[in-house]
């Protein structure tokens, strides 16, 4: 009999799927669940027993997290990587992470194929593709959903059919936890004008009022907080759990899909949000105004490669390494108040810190250059366009 390895996440498509694939199509199937911070050990448990009922052949959920944070989201932090500005790569990076481990593992179970459970409307199939290709071209790619072009409906109809009961309401929102956040879709982020209700996210409030933590980083990662120090992957878990009972970090993103059409999705990401902003912060305290600059720059692009399942693009390994490296003196602590639905951002501590005020004070007191210095600079800097000016007569109306 022919080994299929299902990449199985135990919601509904990949439910689906490992029905579809034993019964329709005679494979032995295999699921394998790469866990990325988002199931703890009862749900992994929940799941695996589903995957056996089911008919899984074989099951196995393998836990990345550690791994995930060193080689993905330590460099979504250094580069403040934000899609358009809003969105965190919550699922974007998992999705790549998720298909190398699936794939190594179709590999070690000598398996002839692999599937999954992708749309042809999203970016997901890529992002498992473009993988799966790369890592292993000789394993044949299976995808059920994409090929049928099948909806929600026909897939409760079919696990119905074949006494698997899948509530309807429940596949109304499609909902993907990782360590980096959770996205929310559903049919309001189908329309461009109609917002997720609040019942959608994961996450409700819990608390009013202000709480204020501290967060301490060395050379740009989470190393503590509220002086508790812990390992990086740690530390956002606890984060996420404080900022959660504020309902903090729902947006909606809207993008362009790698396929060339819009896309619109909800996310939950009190963490990574955070996070993100509290660094930035810290980097605007410690480094220089052209290492943001650039950082900036290849920041973007990085986050851009990412989004669209170009990990394994080698020029990833040269950006990561850029990033690495202007992370040496951002240390220091960024205070954060948490509120109802939002956060700021209070300030910093940091013996990084190039705002000294020996050197002078912005607006203030200029304590390390005289007068005749300050002018002399002016003059100086405002050479160029005075040339310009001059030659070509121009008279700036």
């Amino acid at each position: 009999m022919k080994k299929v390895v299902l990449a199985y996440s135990g919601g509904l498509d990949t439910s689906y799927c490992l029905k579809y694939l034993k019964n329709e199509k005679g494979y032995e199937v295999h699921t394998v669940l790469v866990d990325t911070g988002g199931f703890d050990a009862e749900e992994l448990s929940a799941i695996e027993k589903r995957a056996y009922e089911l008919g899984s052949a074989q099951h196995a959920n393998l836990t990345i997290v550690d791994k995930y944070y060193d080689k993905a989201i330590k460099y979504l932090i250094f580069g403040n990587v934000l899609k358009n500005n809003t969105y965190p790569l919550s699922v974007s990076a998992e999705r790549v992470f998720q298909a190398i481990e699936a794939i190594k593992y179709a590999k070690k179970v000598g398996a002839s194929a692999i599937a999954h459970g992708s749309t042809g409307a999203g970016n997901d199939q890529i992002r498992f593709d473009l993988i799966f290709q790369t890592i292993a071209p000789e394993i044949e790619i299976i995808t059920p959903i994409r090929d049928l072009k099948l909806s929600r409906q026909e897939e409760v109809d079919y696990l119905s059919k074949n006494g698997v009961h899948y509530s309807w309401e429940k596949a109304q929102y499609s909902i993907n936890k990782g360590l980096w956040g959770t996205s929310v879709g559903g049919k309001e982020t189908l329309t461009s004008s109609q917002p997720l209700p609040g019942d959608a996210y994961p996450s409700q409030l819990k608390k009013e009022g202000e709480e204020k933590v501290r967060l301490h980083f060395e050379q740009g990662e989470l190393v503590g907080i509220n002086g508790q120090l812990d390992k990086p992957s740690n530390n956002i878990v606890a984060l996420e759990k404080l900022a959660n009972a504020f309902a903090i970090g729902r947006d909606i993103h809207v993008g362009d899909t790698i396929i060339g059409i819009k896309g619109r999705v909800g996310f939950e990401a009190a963490a990574p949000l955070i996070i993100i902003k509290a660094h930035h912060l810290l980097e605007k305290h410690t480094l220089g105004k052209w290492q943001q600059y650039w950082k900036e720059q290849l920041g973007n692009w990085y986050g851009m490669l990412f989004h669209e399942g170009q990990f394994l693009d080698p020029v990833m390994r040269n950006i990561e390494t850029f990033l690495q490296d202007t992370q040496k003196t951002v240390n220091g602590v960024v205070i954060v108040s948490l509120k109802p639905y939002h956060f700021s951002l209070d300030g910093i501590e940091s013996d990084n810190d190039l705002m000294n005020t020996g050197f002078g004070q912005y607006g203030e007191m200029n304590n390390a250059w005289t007068s005749d210095d300050a002018k002399g600079f002016i003059k100086i800097l405002g050479n160029a366009q005075n040339i310009f000016s001059s030659v070509n007569h121009l008279d700036h109306d």
